[in-house]
């Protein structure tokens, strides 16, 4: 018979972790903090392509009111964009709406899909309408822009019903807000697509801003009131003070929350000067 005999304890060093298998851990557990942040962010991101006029207005300036009705002095209009989809048009025409724009391209990338229904149908209810271009301006130059708005929708005709193309120049909803440019870079970029606007259209075109992104990112300059209209964006019951140079606007997106499309706006002036600025 095997007896088993208590033999002597061993005593065993304990286990020390290996350097590389601690800087791993490490590693990981950093990795884990950092993924939900960088998902976050890239859910909050909006796809390209998907930016419309006065995208950023409530983020940066909020909402303070809305302007009195019945000024007999002031014209409705709306803008639109494939955010609205189909537009029930007549419905607008008949609460008293004008005219109108209509989203036509972004960049050089994005063409609206809801365009032809939105310009066309704004057109045959008897509004008169226009196009504008939501101005990217990290990915090509202004006169790049300025083309691919121009050979997509954005041109212009003196019929008496088509207005002059706008440049949306706003907070860059894709990331930095004045597009990593510096103020005099921003007023160059602005100025490389007004002029080849310009060249193409024999027209200036309509600036549409905030006064709070102008004055961040172009450093409140103020030399393209001589020639383009303003557009200003401002939920409140007044415009607030414009961007330097312009003494009035021609335009005012006043609200993103009116009635059957949400944005909103009035043009300074009776039904005359929509159309005087139609035909130039």
């Amino acid at each position: 018979m095997t007896v088993l005999r208590p033999g002597p304890i061993r005593r065993t060093r304990p286990l020390r972790p290996r350097p590389l298998a601690v800087l791993v851990t490490a590693l990981l557990a950093a990795l884990s903090l950092t993924l939900p942040l960088t998902s976050a962010r890239a859910a909050d991101a909006p796809a390209r392509g998907s930016a419309h006029m006065g995208m950023g207005v409530l983020a940066h300036d909020g909402r303070s009111g809305t302007p009195s009705t019945g000024d007999v002095t002031q014209t409705e209009g709306v803008d639109v964009s494939a955010y609205q989809g189909n537009v029930a048009w007549s419905t607008l025409w008949n609460s008293g709406v004008r005219w109108a724009y209509t989203k036509a391209t972004e960049g050089t990338y994005y063409t609206n899909p809801y365009f032809a229904q939105q310009y066309n149908g704004s057109y045959n209810v008897g509004m008169i309408r226009g196009a504008y271009h939501f101005a990217t301006p990290d990915t090509t130059s202004g006169a790049t822009q300025a083309n691919y708005f121009v050979d997509h929708g954005g041109g212009w005709s003196r019929d008496g019903k088509t207005l002059p193309g706008v440049l949306d120049i706003e907070w860059n909803p894709y990331g930095a807000a004045c597009y990593g440019k510096t103020a005099s870079q921003m007023v160059s970029w602005i100025a490389d697509f007004i002029n080849t606007y310009k060249a193409r259209t024999g027209r200036y075109a309509v600036i549409y801003t905030a006064t709070s992104w102008w004055t961040q990112c172009t450093g409140d300059y103020g030399g393209f009131a001589v020639n383009d209209p303003l557009w200003i964006a401002r939920y409140a019951s007044d415009p607030g003070t414009l961007p330097a140079g312009w003494s009035f606007y021609t335009m005012w997106q006043y609200t993103s929350s009116g009635p059957t499309v949400g944005d909103h706006d009035k043009f300074n002036g009776a039904l005359d000067r929509v159309q005087a600025l139609a035909n130039g």
